[in-house]
């Protein structure tokens, strides 16, 4: 250790996980110290991985934090994200934040300070790439001076802001990748919530927890989208047709439009979402590309209406991952499997019931029959904690049919995964 160049040890020190181990391990000797003061490039604040913050006041917290900052120089990541017990004074925090600027590349911030600070002035035409910004608020954007011209990545939770103000803070972000949206508090001008976004340079999206009227995104460069707990009446995204994974986890929306930009789309996850399975079909039918298709508990507007087997074994060709996972009647399951194309390059089948009945059976067996290359099938079911003697032997006669179905199949590899 003695013949490593203080700038590795600098290194070493910097990937740590919290200020408290890089102080203790600074306090080995001169050149640690050395190290830490003039190469260490990350410091990290949180009071999830220490719990003797929360037992120290907040004028307490402040001093050591101001401290360990104070004898760096040269850091490229601050993280400082204290729980809600603690409210900083925007002096100090404003202090911190001048004083990192100039080298920062990656901020974390989650501090609630009296009164609010305005991380856009002071971090604004830096050299961030990086930014998480959590329980804050942001109004009167300017992206004429608050610029983030090496902005990459920008996070905001639980942060209050206005459709308006958050489409110019989008625009002060030419070099923006990556947009995390997670319960945002929209601030409302109207009865209708409207947020319309536009970034030719957005590549990965991911919304968690928005409730809106209408959402349009416009990015001609996106390539991952994922929606989660959202409530919307309409989204619509606009590109150039450069959307490869798209997932919905627990969305509920009514008018759904991605089709202008699926033709690229490589998986599609569907979790826990309400759906006219023609629409859906449609919307997604142009992507020839398609790899994974993951259908799980999804439930249909009409009760009669299935998933067209036939309609995915014709139209993705190119699949190797299929996912399935829906409430089977037996009109309607029968209905599903008509039609005689097979899924030639699927190699992974993943199914699931929510109630266990002979026509699951059959399904299975179909769908064996429909994957002439498969390698991997994995069985999901839900089995309740209360179970009749008729619920154990319709279990038992499942189990037993899978047994005798897979002698036939004695390549595929086969796991249960019950709940």
């Amino acid at each position: 250790m003695d013949h490593l160049p203080v700038e590795v040890v600098g290194n070493i020190l910097s990937r740590l996980r919290g200020a408290r181990d890089v102080v203790i391990a600074s306090a080995t000797c001169r050149k640690w110290r050395e190290a830490c003061r003039k190469h260490l490039q990350t410091l990290s604040f949180n009071s999830a991985d220490w719990p003797f913050y929360r037992d120290l006041t907040t004028h307490r917290l402040e001093i050591l934090i101001t401290q360990t900052i104070f004898q760096t120089t040269g850091l490229q990541g601050l993280s400082i994200m204290m729980d809600d017990a603690n409210k900083f004074s925007a002096a100090t925090v404003i202090a911190w934040l001048m004083y990192t600027r100039d080298t920062l590349r990656r901020l974390s911030y989650n501090v609630r300070t009296t009164p609010n600070v305005n991380i856009l002035d002071i971090c604004g035409r830096q050299k961030l790439e990086s930014l998480v910004l959590a329980h804050n608020s942001i109004t009167g954007v300017e992206p004429t001076f608050q610029r983030f011209p090496c902005l990459k990545s920008l996070s905001l939770s639980y942060v209050s802001i206005s459709a308006l103000d958050l489409n110019l803070l989008l625009s002060a972000c030419p070099m923006i990748e990556a947009l995390e949206l997670v319960s945002l508090e929209i601030a409302m001008s109207d009865a209708q919530v409207t947020i319309e976004l536009s970034s030719p340079t957005l590549k990965s999206v991911y919304f968690d927890g928005i409730s809106l009227d209408k959402f349009i995104l416009e990015a001609d460069s996106i390539e991952f989208l994922h929606m989660k707990d959202c409530v919307l009446e309409l989204f619509e995204l606009i590109g150039n047709g450069t959307l490869k994974h798209f997932k919905l986890d627990d969305v509920s929306v009514i008018t759904l439009d991605i089709m202008e930009t699926s033709e690229s789309l490589e998986v599609v996850d569907v979790n826990h979402f309400t759906m006219v399975w023609p629409k859906f079909y449609q919307m997604i039918s142009r992507s020839q590309k398609l790899r994974k298709l993951r259908l799980w508990d999804v439930v249909f507007d009409d009760d009669d209406e299935i998933i067209d087997l036939e309609s995915i074994a014709a139209g993705f060709t190119q699949l190797t991952h299929l996912s399935l996972s829906y409430d089977l009647k037996d009109g309607a399951a029968h209905y599903s499997l008509q039609g005689n194309t097979l899924l030639e390059n699927v190699t992974v089948l993943e199914l699931g019931w929510t109630v266990i009945n002979d026509v699951f059976s059959i399904w299975v067996e179909e769908l064996l029959r429909r994957c002439p290359n498969l390698k991997k099938l994995i069985i999901y079911g839900v089995v309740s904690e209360t179970k009749t003697q008729g619920d154990c032997q319709i279990l038992a006669t499942f189990t037993w049919s899978i047994v005798q179905l897979m002698r036939k199949y004695i390549h595929v590899e086969v796991q249960f995964e019950y709940e």
